[in-house]
């Protein structure tokens, strides 16, 4: 089973293209297949596991600046490190996810598609959930928490040395901002992911390329 995301900017006339900085923010990623330019104003790559999706597809919605397509599911193998040699089904969701993801208007842009389809529309709403989440901080909260790390204990301090600031500050800002709630929510966006390839294993019959 393969995570593949598709990613495309929404803005492109306005801000100019952009790709190159995406596939920065998520080079650090692990990747089946990495992050690259597949046509245009359009990145795409391969995750093997559910976590990585989770932090690819919020990493550009912090962006404010992409739709995001998740498709769950096999990718022939081998593996080639060109997204366009690659062929399966995964990609056919992905590509089926981010043009739902276009249509969301005003609301985050971010779908989920798989074979079972219920359980990926039950993933879609919690990642649109964390989307708003981080979609909403502002810079100043974005300093505080960029140097912090979920599960260590007191960092606040440490913080606040870096930034100048105080610790109440970066206490008020951690909780502004849904933090702790964002970390303790992504291993339930991960699983429901995983869950996307089954029980209904096989794509619908009316899935084409």
């Amino acid at each position: 089973m393969h995570y593949v995301l598709t990613i495309n900017q929404r803005d492109t006339r306005e801000s100019g293209d952009l790709v190159p900085d995406l596939i920065r923010s998520l080079r650090h990623l692990p990747a089946a297949v990495p992050f690259q330019r597949s046509v245009g104003d359009e990145a795409q790559g391969v995750l093997a596991d559910a976590p990585a999706a989770v932090e690819a597809a919020l990493t550009a919605i912090r962006q404010r600046r992409w739709n995001v397509g998740i498709g769950v599911g096999e990718l022939h193998p081998p593996l080639m490190q060109s997204i366009l040699d690659n062929d399966g089904f995964g990609l056919v969701y992905a590509r089926r996810a981010v043009d739902r993801a276009r249509k969301t208007g005003e609301r985050i842009p971010l779908a989920v598609d798989g074979p079972d389809m219920e359980v990926a529309g039950e993933a879609q709403a919690v990642l649109r959930l964390l989307g708003q989440i981080v979609a909403s901080r502002t810079d100043a909260e974005w300093k505080v928490l960029d140097l912090m790390t979920p599960g260590a204990r007191g960092q606040q301090k440490y913080v606040a040395e870096v930034l100048g600031i105080t610790t109440q500050a970066v206490s008020k800002a951690v909780v502004r901002s849904h933090w702790q709630e964002e970390w303790a929510t992504r291993p339930a966006a991960a699983r429901l992911l995983s869950l996307c390839y089954g029980p209904a294993a096989l794509p619908p019959a009316a899935l084409v390329y």
